[in-house]
């Protein structure tokens, strides 16, 4: 995808919307995946300097920058298709139909920042919750040490829901509504169909399943992240084991789904095959 796409910006002179999205969408999956990988191996081989403060601060810090980052760019091409695609006659809907072009890059500059600004105070939180858990219960002040472990879940509860929330509602919002128009559509087709077989009507049903795919990947992320966030899982077990598992599984299962949905993604690993396969003279 990122090859495809920037491959498409560097050879026109004027960047359209869609490889702008695709590029910092797919970027940011590359780079948080190779963050996870770096993660857990530092985990593994260096597990006693792994939970010092600092290291253990920036590690997580950077993740969830990372996450957040890519929930926002995969919320916006949710956006994108369905203003593109859907066809709503409502004014704003009109309004932003006109403008979507000049919006992207903002749109993708102020969810940066506001990846960032959500992130940053879990280099402060994240230790503390950390120490909370892990730290042997006394048997004085009990009912203290609680309601310490509780609130340090409580605030990062919170801030994990203030960075996923948005880009969350954004994601099933338009994803709902392009479902929605393209189903009347469909059905619209279907009923005014002459009995052969029609290619705009298949393009319409591959539509709707890949947007439905889109929106299971995003919201079975969304829970597993919400999981592993606030702890709810013993550390090191195998249930959290699992949620990171799917939770590095899901970007991956909607880029395939992506390059499945786009003839433009699937020609380069065409190509590349074709290329492979044929033999040297």
């Amino acid at each position: 995808i990122l090859a495809v796409s920037s491959t498409s910006c560097f050879g026109s002179k004027v960047w359209s919307s869609y490889d702008i999205i695709m590029i910092s969408l797919s970027l940011s999956r590359i780079i948080l995946q190779s963050w996870t990988i770096l993660d857990s191996f530092i985990g593994i081989f260096c597990e006693p300097c792994y939970y010092e403060d600092n290291l253990f601060a920036v590690i997580k810090t950077v993740y969830t920058f990372l996450t957040y980052s890519t929930l926002w760019f995969g919320a916006w091409l949710s956006v994108f298709y369905c203003i593109k695609v859907a066809s709503f006659t409502h004014s704003f809907f009109i309004w932003l139909k006109q403008r979507i072009a000049r919006l992207v890059p903002w749109m993708l500059l102020a969810s940066l920042l506001y990846s960032f600004a959500t992130s940053i105070p879990f280099a402060w939180d994240v230790p503390s919750v950390h120490d909370n858990l892990t730290a042997p219960l006394p048997m004085t002040n009990f009912s203290e040490t609680r309601t310490t472990r509780k609130d340090s879940l409580t605030s990062l509860f919170y801030l994990c829901n203030a960075g996923i929330g948005l880009p969350l509602t954004l994601s099933v919002v338009s994803s709902t509504l392009l479902i929605r128009s393209l189903w009347i559509h469909t059905r619209h087709m279907q009923n005014n169909a002459s009995g052969f077989r029609d290619p705009s009507l298949e393009a319409h049903m591959k539509a709707i399943k890949s947007v439905c795919s889109f929106l299971i990947f995003y919201i079975t992320f969304f829970i597993c992240l919400l999981l592993f966030f606030t702890n709810t899982f013993l550390l090191l077990s195998s249930a959290e084991s699992i949620c990171i598992v799917i939770m590095a599984a899901c970007p991956t299962g909607h880029s395939m789904v992506l390059i499945w949905s786009n003839p433009k993604f699937r020609e380069l690993p065409a190509r590349i095959l074709h290329h492979t396969s044929c033999p040297v003279r």
